[in-house]
This record gives structure tokens, sequence and C-alpha cells, in this order.
């Protein structure tokens, strides 16, 4: 058996970035199109900015064998779109019972959490929290302050993304707003369709 090679990767938390990564990705504005409640504010900011950059993403992937680990660093912008903060497009793992671990590195955000059956769970983040998303959650990253927000995440080099399951439910259950004690507050997604029984059993088995 051929062992890998120890690696150091350096992260740069000023810039939301790390040294090392052997993958790199972007998500612009226009790369969102439909994740927002209010469209017309979507449009309108779209045809006044530059297509700004929403989050950026670079990982370190050694392998995508059982038993490895792929981690990274996550920075998002700050930015609203109507009362509703920049997120990201958020998924569940392709293999579902494999859990993720953010840390939170600069800014203020949340973990926006959902199950398969529709509940919802939220992790308030700012530098030095440490998120456990377990298996078979459905996670969403959301900017809920006003400075860049950083993270380094980490999970199973086996585990997949399923974007899908989100947009067959036309968005998660929960929209994060303007507002709250702590500046945000959940609200109903009226566009929201829970998922069958069929489809919950099936990412409970996969």
């Amino acid at each position: 058996m051929t062992l890998f090679e120890p690696a150091a990767c350096q992260v740069d938390v000023a810039a939301g970035t790390m040294s090392g990564a052997t993958g790199r990705y972007q998500k612009r504005l226009a790369d969102l199109v439909g994740l927002y409640a209010d469209d017309a504010a979507f449009q309108a900011a779209l045809s006044m900015s530059n297509n700004p950059v929403v989050y950026d993403v670079a990982d370190f992937r050694p392998s995508a064998k059982s038993g490895d680990l792929i981690f990274g660093i996550t920075r998002m912008s700050p930015g609203l779109i109507g009362e509703e903060f920049y997120l990201t497009r958020g998924h569940i793992h392709a293999v579902a019972d494999r859990p993720e671990i953010y840390y939170g590195q600069a800014g203020q955000g949340l973990m926006l959490m959902e199950s398969p059956d529709g509940e919802t769970r939220v992790v308030e983040m700012q530098a030095q929290t440490i998120c456990y998303v377990p298996p078979y959650w459905i996670h969403r990253s959301v900017n809920t302050g006003t400075t860049d927000f950083v993270m380094v995440f980490s999970y199973p080099a086996d585990s997949g993304q399923d974007y899908g399951i989100i947009e067959k439910s036309s968005g998660m259950r929960h929209r994060v707003l303007r507002g709250g004690p702590n500046g945000w507050q959940l609200a109903e997604n009226k566009d929201y369709q829970p998922r069958s029984s069929a489809a919950i059993a099936a990412v409970m088995t996969s």
C-alpha cells in the first residue's frame, strides 16, 4: 500500500483563501438566480452591479477515497437581496450519512440546516465557532454581517454534493431575513414543497 504524503495549507483569513489548494471556484450573483424570494430585487441588484462575487471556495482534495478528508475555506461577501441575506446554494451530501465541520474565521453568519422531513435548525457562527453538521442534514451558509464571512470546512472525501434536493423543494423551508434581536430572523418560504415520504426514505437510505 502506498501512503499519501502529508500536506500543509496556510489560511489567509483577510483574503478568505488558502495556499496549496487543488481547486477553486466562485459563485457570482447571476449564478444564484431563483434562490431569493424577491426576484424584482434580485434583477435590480444584478442590473445595478457588475455581477459581484457572492462567495468563493478554495479546497484541498487529496483523493476521493473513503476514509480520506477534503478540506478548504469559504469566503462570503456581505449583501442583501431585498430583505434576504446573501447565501450559498446549499446541499446535502450525495452520500447522505456523511457529516461536515465548519470553523468560523472572520465575520458573522449562520448555518441554516434542514432535515429531509422539513425540520429547521440554525447555528450562529463567528470567529472561533465550530459548527457540526450531522449526517442527513441539508445545509447552506448565510452571511448576516456587514463584512466578509470566512469559514474553514472539512468533510469525508467520498461525500459528494447533491444540490438538487433544494431545487426540487423550491428552496429550503425557511429564509433568513434582516431583523430580529440578533439582526436576522427566519421567515417561511411560501414556495416550499415538502418532500414525499418516498423521497425522504430515499435520502435516509442513501
